[in-house]
């Protein structure tokens, strides 16, 4: 049986002491499974499909070292199936068949079934993915697919028709912590050989970002560094890790105070600072996708249509991030960080917005002017729907003067765009065709 960490395994036979601590710890039950309550609690749903015999065909879906081959492991081990664990990045179709086919012969002999597990199940194709589909449907075999990426977009259809879906989650910084401490005094890991300082497991946490996995393995090579007296400090972690820790709680005030810091500073046109503030967040182990969306963010309210190639670099640099992650996605960030320091500003289109959504909030809801309304049937039409409209692409000037807003705000102006870049010609060409229009919205 392959497991979820490398390393020698208790099938193997093999000395306890040499196997990996994150081997040697791994749960045996689904009660000691850390950060995944809301699958595994008192009323998880996960929790009771397994407890009821009904775990027949699961997707789960989560970042790595959150306990989906481990789940998986305790579901076979609960209905005394054999596992057996494929990598999709290493095993083809070939493989996956001929475990289909023994499961489906035992099934057909003994009425028993084989659990598969195919971890990131994402890298077959949709093609490969339909061999399940006959096996699934008939029922003659157990399966579970991990991925660590959106079902939606990576798996067919006709398998999640047939399978239920669940997502786990990355460990919060306390069930990491609780993790490590459990290590270092279970029996079957340290037990009470070693000692950490205050903050070391806390170092340790933030390096793992919720992969109870790498908490583990940083944990042990962290005290094959110690000293003769067992005690594992911050420096004996940023020596294990060959980084220094970087002054950042992901949900604490400093969160907050970098990002704010890194908006202001592109605000205020100041690409150096900037730039400072990326990498302290990033280094930090925030999630570049929040920072994409954060950019997005700052290309509307704080550029907007002074540079309208502003919000594309930001998506662009958005999609970059998705498409290659961490860390080669640190240049598209930065990258999208300076052009949006160095172009011009205008806060018009959120200053326009803001007006805007106040008088839908504030302000009773006049009814939609006749002109702009459709008028599909003879009554509509009777009831003048549509009358008066002036279809603008025939006109000269490409505008009308009727009128576009109800009653109650004819004449209210939201958008002024500023004399900044290319606001500046749409100012001009607004109060232009303004001009023309009177004043009817």
């Amino acid at each position: 049986m392959d497991t979820l960490f490398s390393g020698p395994s208790k099938e193997d036979g093999a000395d306890d002491s040499k196997r990996p601590l994150a081997d040697r710890i791994r749960p045996e039950s689904l009660e000691e499974v850390r950060g995944q309550e809301d699958l595994l609690g008192e009323d998880g749903p996960l929790k009771k499909l397994i407890y009821e015999g009904q775990a027949r065909a699961l997707i789960f879906w989560g970042p790595p070292g959150v306990g989906k081959t481990t789940v998986g492991l305790l579901i076979a081990d609960y209905e005394d199936s054999k596992f057996v664990h494929l990598s999709a990045a290493v095993s083809g179709v070939k493989e996956v068949r001929q475990v289909l086919k023994e499961s489906r012969e035992k099934f057909r002999l003994t009425n028993q079934r084989n659990l598969l597990f195919i971890d990131e199940i994402h890298r077959f194709n949709k093609a490969q993915q339909d061999v399940l589909l006959p096996f699934l449907e008939e029922g003659s075999v157990k399966f579970i697919g991990a991925t660590t990426e959106n079902p939606s977009f990576e798996l067919n259809s006709a398998i999640l028709s047939r399978c239920q879906v669940f997502v786990f989650d990355k460990l919060s910084a306390d069930d990491t912590i609780d993790l490590l401490e459990s290590a270092l005094e279970d029996e079957k890991g340290f037990n009470g050989e070693f000692t950490t300082e205050e903050e070391a497991l806390k170092t340790i946490s933030s390096f793992a970002d919720g992969d109870a996995r790498r908490a583990l393995n940083l944990l042990e090579l962290s005290s094959k560094l110690t000293d003769s007296d067992g005690l594992i400090t911050i420096d004996t972690v940023e020596r294990a890790a060959q980084k220094k820790s970087v002054e950042y709680d992901r949900s604490g005030e400093e969160h907050y105070n970098i990002i704010s810091a890194l908006h202001k500073t592109i605000r205020n046109s100041s690409p150096d600072a900037a730039l400072y503030w990326l990498a302290r967040i990033l280094e930090g182990g925030e999630d570049p996708v929040f920072i994409a969306r954060r950019l997005v963010r700052i290309a509307s309210e704080d550029v907007g249509l002074a540079d309208t190639k502003a919000l594309k670099v930001c998506v662009a640099a958005k999609d970059a991030v998705e498409l290659i992650g961490t860390p080669e996605c640190d240049l598209a960030l930065a990258q999208a960080v300076i052009y949006l320091s160095l172009a011009p500003k205008s806060n018009a289109v959120y200053r326009a917005y803001s007006k805007a959504k106040d008088d839908v909030r504030d302000k009773e809801d006049y009814p939609v002017p006749k002109e702009l309304r459709n008028a599909p049937t003879d009554l509509m039409r009777e009831e003048g729907y549509g009358e008066g409209y002036e279809y603008a692409h025939n006109l000269e000037e490409k505008t009308s003067n009727m009128q576009v807003l109800p009653d109650n705000l004819v004449g209210r102006r939201y958008y002024f765009p500023t004399e900044a870049g290319h606001e500046k010609r749409m100012k001009e060409l607004l109060e232009a065709w303004r001009d023309r229009r009177g004043k009817s919205g």
